[in-house]
């Protein structure tokens, strides 16, 4: 696969207070990823876009929620995020300012 195959799997970092944790402490790194990502194609995308070793993935399905605003009902769209567990002496740095600190 190429590289712009593996940046339409992975569409954005998702930064949250608890991937942060999850950052600092389990060494796993939080991604919006296409709605039909898979584990093996997350793994391939991440292992190719940062250079690093992937030792587990993880993906989940974000529902949809309802919202209601001024009376008038809505639907935010539902995504899919993906737990990325790197091997113990790998580090990914994104956004600049690095991913981890």
């Amino acid at each position: 696969m190429n590289t712009e195959h593996h940046l339409k799997i992975i569409l954005a970092p998702y930064i949250s207070e608890k991937s942060t944790v999850a950052m600092d402490q389990r060494n796993e790194y939080a991604f919006k990823v296409m709605p039909k990502a898979t584990k093996h194609a997350v793994k391939d995308a991440v292992e190719k876009l940062f250079n690093v070793k992937v030792k587990s993935v993880r993906i989940m399905n974000v529902r949809s929620k309802v919202k209601i605003f001024k009376g008038v009902q809505g639907k935010k769209k539902g995504w899919k995020k993906a737990y990325v567990t790197l091997q113990a002496d790998q580090k990914i740095e994104v956004l600049g300012a690095g991913f981890n600190s």
